[in-house]
């Protein structure tokens, strides 16, 4: 039976990284916190049946129902109303939090065309990391016939750590392919 990316985590990457971060208590090691999926179109308004394919698709490569964004304000050059539905995002917490990292790493990237790496420098400078897609169907869950048209989405992994370079020290650490130094 496989080790699962947690229990790896667990009993292997956090100590490692304990002693290469000299920290004493484990717990100040960083983890991975959440992962947030989302997307958006201007067109869920007005196509009903757009919103709930992607529903569906955005619930099958999670493992969890989306969530509804709706826009806070009227904006008339934008033909918005205030109320509308805008996006939709799904949050990641857990154990599907690492099973969706797992296989973000070992199937998605990987399936990418002229795949060389994720780059090292799309850090925020709390550590979170976002990572944004042209196409929903590297996700081997999501079928071109069924899903109305093509969409990208946004995937963001929050970590516990306080830096960029710490953060991506933990994602290198649980697989994480980025590019080589420049």
């Amino acid at each position: 039976m496989t080790q699962t990316l947690k229990e790896t985590y667990l009993k292997e990457i956090r100590p490692s990284l304990q002693k290469e971060l000299g920290v004493t208590s484990i717990e100040a090691v960083p983890k991975v916190i959440k992962i947030t999926v989302n997307t958006g179109s201007k067109d869920f308004k007005t196509d009903k049946e757009l919103l709930t394919k992607t529903k569906d698709w955005m619930g099958k490569i999670t493992g969890q129902a989306p969530l509804e964004t709706k826009s806070r304000s009227s904006i008339a050059a934008f033909n918005l109303r205030e109320g509308e539905v805008v996006g939709l995002k799904v949050t990641l917490r857990g154990n599907r939090m690492y099973d969706f990292l797992q296989k973000l790493i070992s199937v998605v990237l990987p399936r990418l065309k002229d795949f060389q790496g994720i780059s090292q420098t799309t850090f925020d400078k709390s550590g979170n990391y976002t990572i944004g897609f042209p196409e929903q169907i590297v996700f081997p869950e999501v079928e071109y016939d069924k899903i109305g048209r093509i969409q990208g989405l946004e995937v963001t992994i929050s970590t516990s750590a306080k830096d960029p370079k710490t953060s991506l020290m933990l994602l290198r650490a649980l697989g994480m392919p980025f590019t080589k130094d420049a």
